[in-house]
């Protein structure tokens, strides 16, 4: 995050304490970021600090401070739980990750800030998460949905989709992207954990690059977003909500549910679409980033129109059943 200012300790100096000590990336101080003030925002209406549910996303987290936090218990946390399950929608992933970051965030407050006697998440299970495969677009949607992509953005937007759908990069290293991370057809991006890697860039991508560069230039780019590849009309850095809010705005054009075709279905796709190819299991870990290949293994998974074939391919499926002789006398 480029700055801390404005959020309320003891968040803030966690947020400092996991990028700058724990040498957690500046991607994943984010991630942390958003998950706890979600926690917080719960936190201001359960103890009746706020009282507008439909401004959820509006309240100032600066209502939380330390007298509030000593006031959470495991009951308070399995409410916080069933509110992100029944009024956020969470997925058992999404809520087993905000789990992951109260932790984080008790522990330190508890054993290095010592605001704490007592960490409330000592005795919080996470939440068992049934493994599923991993929804992604078909080949044929995906076409649809880059001819669905027009307005006075189409060049900036379609080179977006591009890239997701060919390179399975997430949203963060998307909207990282600097100008002078691309080499011809070489783009290096920072994923989890701060890793630098690289990315080749196929036709397409370099085609849609080229082709949105032209349109970049006739914008504005404010001093402190001069670098950055993909800006708003605004001449900002594109924001991570701006990214999705067009993915949904696009699915929604090809009659998809934007609730479960969202933007990291993108990167669900390009990495089904490459395993299908016939790219090996390894060199898609590198692709994606995946620090372990079991991570990636989720996209081994074969679709039901090749279990189908696999079916029909056997010798024997052309064999029919006899029609039974009439031996009645």
């Amino acid at each position: 995050m480029d700055s801390y200012s404005g959020i309320p300790e003891p968040l803030s100096s966690f947020l400092i304490y996991i990028e700058s000590i724990c040498g957690k990336s500046e991607l994943t101080a984010e991630e942390y970021y958003y998950d706890l003030r979600i926690f917080y925002r719960f936190l201001a209406l359960y103890f009746g600090l706020a009282d507008d549910a439909d401004e959820f996303d509006k309240i100032d987290i600066n209502l939380i401070d330390i007298s509030v936090l000593e006031k959470v218990d495991l009951n308070i946390l399995y409410e916080y739980i069933n509110f992100l399950n029944r009024v956020r929608n969470n997925a058992s992933p999404s809520r087993a990750r905000k789990i992951a970051s109260l932790k984080s965030f008790f522990k330190y407050v508890c054993s290095k800030a010592k605001l704490l006697e007592v960490n409330p998440t000592a005795e919080l299970e996470s939440v068992k998460i049934t493994k599923q495969l991993p929804k992604h677009f078909s080949l044929e949607d995906s076409i649809r949905l880059l001819n669905a992509v027009d307005g006075k953005n189409y060049e900036r937007d379609f080179c977006i989709i591009t890239l997701f759908l060919n390179c399975g990069m997430r949203l963060a290293e998307l909207v990282g992207i600097n100008i002078s991370d691309i080499q011809g057809d070489k783009l290096t991006v920072i994923g989890k954990g701060g890793k630098e890697r690289t990315i080749y860039l196929n036709d397409a991508c370099v085609a849609a690059i080229n082709a949105y560069m032209p349109e970049r230039e006739k914008i504005d780019v404010s001093a402190a977003d001069k670098k950055a590849l993909f800006v708003s009309s605004r001449g900002n850095r594109i924001s991570r909500r701006t990214v999705q809010n067009m993915v949904e705005n696009n699915v929604k054009k090809i009659g998809l549910d934007p609730r479960k075709y969202t933007t990291h279905k993108l990167r669900h796709t390009a990495a089904t679409l490459m395993h299908q190819s016939g790219v090996d299991i390894r060199v898609l870990q590198e692709v994606l980033g995946h620090k372990q290949l079991s991570t990636t293994e989720i996209y081994t998974h074969v679709s039901n129109t090749s279990l189908r074939e696999a079916v029909n391919s056997n010798p024997l499926s052309s064999a029919q059943i006899k029609t039974k002789k009439n031996t009645s006398n």
